[in-house]
This record gives structure tokens, C-alpha cells and sequence, in this order.
């Protein structure tokens, strides 16, 4: 695979804590655009992930209920072929529970 030629990765994870930081290492470490990293339900419906975390973790008065835990979150980006092993070891680091490659 030529290294100029571009891919898109995906990485899926159970929390939203864990996607924003996937983002955040993909723009520092790997220089890539904000704007052009996609994060989204990797379902059909809204969601925070599937695990709560951080801010959507339960509080004594009970979990929050804005924050709807049903499904896992998916980070997306077209990045050059030659990034893939970085990126791949972002999201393992991360704890990304599949990747996977495709078309841009």
C-alpha cells in the first residue's frame, strides 16, 4: 500500500471518555485536523457509550439520566496509510474494542 494513499479507520469504544481521548491523541500525536475526526453512536440511536464514565458515572443522587448509555461510541478518520500502525496503537492504548479499515 502506497504510503500517500488514504484510509479510513475506524475504532469503537464503550465509553465517551475513552473516544474524546482517542480524538485528543489523534490531533497531538498525530497531527491530524480536529474538524476531519468523526465521533458518532455506532448504532442507530443517541448515545454516551455503553459503560459509564467520568461525568456520566452514577452520583449519590442517582446516574444521570441525560446521558443515555445505550451503545457503543465511534471514532472515524481518513488518515494516510502510513499512519495506520500509529494510529492503531492509539486506539489499543485506548482500549478500543474493534478497528477497522476501509475506503475513504
Amino acid at each position: 500500500m502506497a504510503g500517500d494513499s488514504t484510509v479510513a479507520i475506524r475504532a469503537i469504544f464503550d465509553t465517551r471518555e475513552a473516544a474524546d481521548l482517542a480524538v485528543e491523541h489523534l490531533v497531538q500525536q498525530l497531527g491530524l485536523s480536529r474538524p476531519d475526526v468523526f465521533v458518532q453512536s455506532a448504532a442507530d440511536e443517541n448515545t454516551s457509550g455503553s459503560q459509564a464514565s467520568g461525568g456520566d458515572a452514577s452520583h449519590q443522587e442517582g446516574p444521570r439520566v441525560d446521558a443515555p448509555l445505550g451503545g457503543d461510541i465511534e471514532v472515524s478518520v481518513d488518515i494516510p496509510a502510513r499512519q495506520i500502525p500509529a494510529a492503531n496503537r492509539i486506539f489499543g492504548d485506548i482500549g478500543a474494542m474493534r478497528v477497522s479499515r476501509g475506503q475513504p
